[in-house]
């Protein structure tokens, strides 16, 4: 009945139809310009045909569309604003009403998942069935927009305006017993019955025994509160909303203020409002740099796939050192289905170890994420020891002791006398250099860095650290470990502090700095999180622990002399002194304290003040935006020198692995992407401002160079 690229319409039994999406040579459907283009042209082609009783939408795929084609968001959403309106407005008027405007009832029958413009294509038709195993949602928010192809408008007059809040403002995908519950769907069934189930109420509907033509009355009609309720109902979201997501993220707010400029509208006029925000909300730079950001990982994925192409899987893992480290590695690799050893010199670090895998899981339980049963088998794989007797079958062991180079040696070598000749050897070290501690070892070319992010389970990114004698096989499986544990790696070669800490340490140099010459933590604090960070300078010392930031401080400091050695007591080391170490003795910068229900709060302390008065300036007044601009400076430098150095391959690379290793800013979008929205030559005129405060702000000749050529990074 209609035969296109990537969808058809066939005819069924009894004078119904299938309209199936299946996009050839790939393993997904997506909405792209293409698929809209054919939709648009079957969909005429069945409002002209007589002989239909009822429509069928379905996917020959194992998932039913992913959403739209990201790929495309860039070109369409630099058009001038009063084009992308008409764009969305067309896209809306001639596909999407087309299709919920057919003279005969229609059902989805999804399967997999169904997201964005695939969840919305379903909203458009009458019914929907959906799989016992099938996930649908509207994530837009998550890449700073909110759904435009009429699903701010369907949405809240099919499941009322606090469920489609919910599940708009959050972005999270939806489950089938949560989607039935809050009325998106109309039925749940197995994925072998989905199709029959689809068909079955088509027959029913055109029977009579369902009233389609109300059901969509309701979906074209206005929303059914009075003035007080939607008053109430969209004030209140919008509060609480607005507190949830943060001024930072516009999207999740506006697509509310969308839905209840166009409450009283039907929904052709409705649909005008929904496009017009939606324009707004694309051509933010919050979203320019989401949208950048989700394609940057799939990029960063796409790139360590590549690296970790031929790589035997690792069959069973093995971590050294129990503790909290070594426990949520040993959690996150038995999670994620790889067998692991957990070995420690004490009874008392195994139990620790164990513990913290145990509570992670128990937070998984208590959240209905997992079962008893799973809970159990994740625990049976994790195998602890005091011994080495079963390394001999292992293929991978990461060191996780403590971060002192000649403990390091002794265990590594140790370790690699128990090894097969095939096995790779890594470190979890945060800032050793790998060269170093290959030293004493047998085999360098199987030796690598792996270093992962605390809390292990919650942190994304794994830096992968190659040696000067690290071979690329090691490097291949060790990346492919890391995605086996649903990590995103990131190759780096060795340096001090690697590529992570390398780019945070100057960041806390400046901020010391600043200390030294009289500005308030607290007040610091205060500047960096309204510029984005989860938390200020101070704050996220106490969380990584003043002797661990004392160490690495020392190791980038003797790397890189000229920027970071200074010639005063810095508060750090004043901490570190006085053995404030942070949350893991309940107090640093901050004290920590349980509240009545038992929970640490972070308090202030005057006695962190008073040991700071004697080595810092008198207290002092600093403006917002130098303080803003002296950290994000020495910050955005080291990372430009990392990449210039080819400590990181790409620009993508360097941004990402902010992102995810320390929480830079997401709606920033990275260190290089924050220089470039800046403008290299703004950027570079800022930092030239502070050159007198030393080595930290000294622009490098290659930066200056693109600034005077009107280079960028991307």
């Amino acid at each position: 009945m209609f035969a296109g690229t990537v969808l058809s319409v066939k005819p069924l039994a009894d004078g119904f139809a299938e309209l199936c999406f299946d996009r050839p040579n790939e393993a997904i459907n997506k909405f792209d310009k293409t698929t809209l283009d054919e939709l648009q042209a079957a969909v005429e082609s069945l409002a002209g045909d007589a002989s239909v009783k009822g429509l069928v939408v379905t996917s020959a795929k194992d998932g039913f569309i992913v959403g739209a084609d990201i790929t495309e968001f860039g070109a369409m959403f630099s058009a001038p604003k009063e084009e992308l309106v008409k764009h969305i407005e067309a896209v809306n008027f001639n596909i999407f009403n087309a299709l919920e405007d057919l003279p005969f009832p229609t059902a989805a029958a999804i399967n997999g998942i169904a997201l964005g413009g695939g969840l919305e294509v379903c909203l458009a038709c009458d019914f929907r069935v959906m799989a016992d195993n099938a996930k649908i949602g509207l994530p837009e928010t998550k890449l700073g927009i909110f759904p435009g192809f009429g699903g701010a408008t369907r949405l809240p007059r099919l499941i009322g305006v606090d469920n489609a809040v919910d599940w708009i403002a959050t972005g999270a995908d939806k489950k089938a017993p949560k989607a039935l519950a809050d009325g998106a769907v109309d039925s749940v069934v197995s994925g072998e019955q989905l199709k029959a189930a689809a068909v079955d109420i088509l027959i029913k509907a055109v029977a009579g025994e369902f009233d389609w033509q109300a059901k969509r009355a309701v979906k074209k009609g206005p929303l059914l509160l009075n003035d007080m309720e939607s008053l109430m109902s969209f004030e209140t979201c919008k509060a609480f909303v607005g507190q949830a997501a943060g001024k930072h993220y516009p999207a999740p707010v506006q697509a509310i203020v969308c839905m209840q400029e166009a409450a009283k509208m039907e929904r052709d006029e409705a649909l005008k409002v929904e496009a017009k925000h939606f324009a707004e909300m694309a051509q933010t730079e919050v979203a320019r740099q989401l949208i950048n950001l989700f394609l940057a990982d799939q990029v960063l994925v796409k790139t360590a796939k590549g690296v970790a192409k031929g790589a035997e899987p690792v069959k069973q893992a093995a971590v050294l050192g129990a503790g909290i480290m070594g426990g949520g590695i040993a959690y996150q690799s038995a999670y994620t289905g790889t067998p692991i050893i957990m070995k420690d010199i004490a009874q008392a670090g195994i139990d620790l170890g164990i513990k913290e895998a145990t509570k992670i899981l128990s937070k998984l339980e208590s959240r209905g994420k997992i079962n008893a049963t799973k809970m159990a088998g994740v625990l049976n794989t994790i195998h602890p020891t005091l011994d080495y007797n079963q390394f001999g079958k292992v293929d991978m062991v990461v060191e996780a002791v403590v971060e002192n180079p000649k403990v390091k040696h002794a265990v590594l070598t140790e370790v690699e006398s128990k090894l097969s000749g095939d096995a790779i050897l890594a470190s979890n070290t945060s800032t050793i250099s790998i060269d170093l501690l290959a030293e004493p070892l047998k085999r360098p070319e199987s030796f690598v860095g792996m270093h992962f992010f605390n809390p292990v389970h919650r942190m994304p990114l794994v830096e992968i650290i190659r040696g000067a004698k690290t071979s690329d096989a090691a490097v291949a499986k060790t990346v492919n470990y890391a995605l086996a544990m649903g990590k995103k790696p990131v190759v780096v070669r060795d340096c001090a502090g690697f590529l992570v800490n390398r780019v945070l340490f100057p960041y806390f140099a400046a901020f010391t700095q600043l200390l030294h010459q009289g500005a308030d933590f607290t007040f610091v604090d205060k500047v960096m999180e309204k510029f984005g960070w989860p938390m200020g300078p101070a704050y996220l010392m106490d969380v990584v622990g003043m002797d661990t930031g004392h160490h690495a401080a020392a190791v980038v400091a003797e790397a890189f002399p000229d920027r970071m050695k200074h010639d005063f007591e810095d508060a750090v080391t004043a901490m570190y002194k006085a053995e404030r170490f942070g949350q893991k003795n309940g107090k640093g910068f901050y004290q920590y304290v349980p509240n009545k229900k038992g929970r640490v709060e972070k308090t202030l302390d005057p006695d962190a003040t008073a040991l700071l008065a004697p080595i810092c300036a008198a207290p002092k007044e600093f403006a917002a935006q130098e303080i803003e601009q002296r950290l994000m400076v020495a910050f955005c430098l080291e990372a430009v020198r990392c990449l210039e150095e080819g400590i990181a391959a790409t620009p993508t690379d360097v941004d990402m692995a902010m992102i995810y290793g320390l929480g830079f800013p997401p709606f920033r979008g990275g260190p290089l992407r924050y220089i470039e929205t800046l403008g290299v030559a703004q950027f570079v005129e800022i930092a030239d401002k502070y050159a007198e405060h030393g080595g930290l702000f000294k622009v490098t000749d290659k930066l200056r160079t693109m600034a005077a050529n009107g280079e960028t990074f991307y």
